[in-house]
């Protein structure tokens, strides 16, 4: 799951330069999914360990970490679109895109990383 999680970290950390980059790297805002790719990938280094407990508490940290990524991406999702609704405006495409991308990856990381855990929980490695 480790290999899983720096995979992800480094989609994030692009879909946080792509964002920065694709709004004139003027909204340091569209950084915010680098940063959570960034703090995914420490901790995925971190669970590189022999030691089993280490590696259970990093994982454990990183599905956090992603769920709590998840429901803020997808409020925010939601917020800004209303909100651009609700002005007579049309939300902005790049910043919209970027939030739904953020909420795919992460609840998609999330399914992996609960599946993972009930297959070890299972398999009677705990």
């Amino acid at each position: 799951m480790v290999k899983v999680t720096l995979v992800f970290a480094v989609l994030l950390i692009a879909l946080g330069l792509a964002g920065f980059l694709g709004t004139g790297s003027v909204h340091n805002t569209a950084l915010i999914p680098a940063w959570i790719g960034l703090a995914l990938g420490f901790c995925g280094l971190f669970a590189i360990s022999p030691i089993e407990a280490r590696r259970k508490l990093f994982m454990h940290i990183n599905v956090t970490i992603a769920l709590l990524g998840f429901i803020g991406s997808t409020v925010e999702a939601i917020r800004g679109y209303v909100h651009a609704k609700s002005a007579g405006l049309e939300p902005d495409q790049i910043a919209l895109a970027s939030k739904v991308t953020l909420a795919v990856l992460l609840l998609i990381y999330v399914i992996l990383c609960v599946r993972s855990f009930i297959a070890v929980r299972r398999s009677g490695k705990v």
